[in-house]
């Protein structure tokens, strides 16, 4: 398999999130010092702010610290579940609309990975989260609506390709919606229109799908626009031989 990854992209917010984390700790711990400083009622407002701006820091640093920081990071796992059955494959990572793509000589297939826990359960595509505590509040963001975004990036990848690859009349683009977080076992997700499991099962998952090879042309064409938009980054590829 070959994966193409933006290290440098992957880097950039890392640092971006640490900055975030540490400068929004700083705002929070302000804001509650204030209010032993001076007046109350002249302090209030400056409190007031201070906490905010310490929230929503704190907010982007969890966000992109849940992506680019942590270790494994949801791309890392994604290779470790695909290697075997993406060994004709090529794996796009944080490079075209969707952060995780999967280029197969069947079609494409557009992943989107979830870290989240708790317990986490799916019905006619309606997601809930539950079992989390405190930790719904603070240092974790939600679960969110996975099927709304598989079907956006979907939607963002055919566009790319109608743009960077018109020849093309149609190509098959599937989704995965895969949770990436280690040792979890509190999934029910069979309530999800779109495929959802644990990292652990993609394997065996994608063994049972039978699709048909894509014209060799439309193939080619849809590596050439996706290698395009990676750049230099598709010059120097890091393959892994399984």
């Amino acid at each position: 398999m070959i994966i193409i990854r933006d290290d440098k992209k992957i880097a950039r917010y890392r640092t971006i999130g640490q900055v975030a984390s540490f400068t929004g700790m700083g705002a929070l711990i302000v804001g509650m010092a204030l209010i032993f400083i001076g007046d109350p009622q002249t302090v209030f407002y400056w409190q007031l702010a201070a906490l905010l701006v310490g929230w929503m820091l704190s907010q982007v640093g969890i966000y992109l610290a849940q992506r680019y920081v942590r270790r494994p990071r949801p791309d890392q796992v994604l290779d470790e579940a695909l290697e075997k059955v993406g060994r004709d494959g090529r794996i796009y990572h944080y490079i075209l609309p969707a952060p995780h793509v999967l280029l197969l000589p069947s079609g494409i297939i557009v992943i989107v990975a979830k870290y989240q826990g708790g317990q986490i359960t799916v019905q006619d595509d309606k997601w809930k989260q539950t079992g989390m505590g405190l930790r719904r509040f603070f240092g974790q963001e939600g679960i969110g609506n996975p099927t709304r975004e598989a079907e956006n990036s979907v939607a963002a990848i055919a566009h790319f390709l109608q743009k960077n690859a018109p020849q093309i009349e149609e190509v098959p683009i599937g989704a995965l919606i895969v949770f990436t977080t280690k040792g979890m076992k509190d999934l029910d997700l069979k309530g999800s229109s779109i495929p959802a499991m644990h990292y652990t099962k993609v394997k065996g998952f994608l063994k049972q799908q039978s699709r048909a090879k894509l014209p060799a042309a439309d193939y080619e064409a849809i590596r050439a626009a996706f290698d395009q938009k990676a750049g230099p980054l598709a010059e120097g590829v890091e393959l892994v031989s399984l």
